[in-house]
């Protein structure tokens, strides 16, 4: 979203919207399956941090075997460099994603 708060809004459900970081980096999801922790972004594989959560674009969080390949994501690494926080992009966060 424009204003760096996820549109949550669910018919009948109701959510609480989730800031993306402006760290926040751009990425799309491989089609290799790792084990965890490790996901496969861009043809790498990538750590997830433990305690790393992954979000789908209804802001509820998902396991990474859950990850639609070909999805694009919005990335916040750690102080490690591992994946802290993933967001699946919606169409709308797609047109308008700030990160590089």
């Amino acid at each position: 979203a424009e204003d760096g708060i996820r549109d949550s809004s669910v018919t009948g459900v109701q959510t609480c919207a989730l800031p993306i970081s402006p760290d926040a980096k751009r990425a799309t999801v491989g089609q290799q399956q790792y084990p965890l922790p490790y996901i496969d972004l861009g043809g790498t594989a990538v750590r997830l941090a433990p305690g790393g959560v992954i979000y789908d674009q209804n802001n509820r969080s998902i396991v990474h075997g859950a990850l639609p390949p070909g999805s694009d994501v919005a990335v916040v690494r750690d102080m490690n460099g591992d994946i802290g926080r993933m967001y699946i992009l919606t169409p709308h966060e797609q047109a308008n994603f700030r990160g590089k």
